[in-house]
């Protein structure tokens, strides 16, 4: 039947709705955000798409969502599968 909520898993890790969120929160900038996951097996890529009120220094938000992302992120799966 599948799963009844929108937890999903990129790349062995799950990623739960409100992991992105928190995000939106983090940066009042955002006014909609929504975690777009693309890719074959064992090849996910995941997409952060943000809608903003005012589009101005958008290479700052980004990175600025970017550094977010990466302190959120309490467990590095560095495994190797070769």
């Amino acid at each position: 039947m599948g799963r009844a909520d929108q937890t999903t898993k990129i790349r062995a890790m799950f990623v739960h709705p409100s992991q992105v969120a928190d995000i939106a929160r983090r940066h009042t900038e955002i006014k909609k955000a929504r975690l777009v996951v693309t890719g074959e097996m064992a090849n996910d890529i995941m997409t952060l798409h943000c809608e903003v009120e005012h589009p101005t220094a958008q290479a700052e938000l980004a990175s600025a969502i970017v550094n977010s992302i990466r302190d959120g992120k309490v467990i590095a799966d560095d495994r190797s599968y070769q």
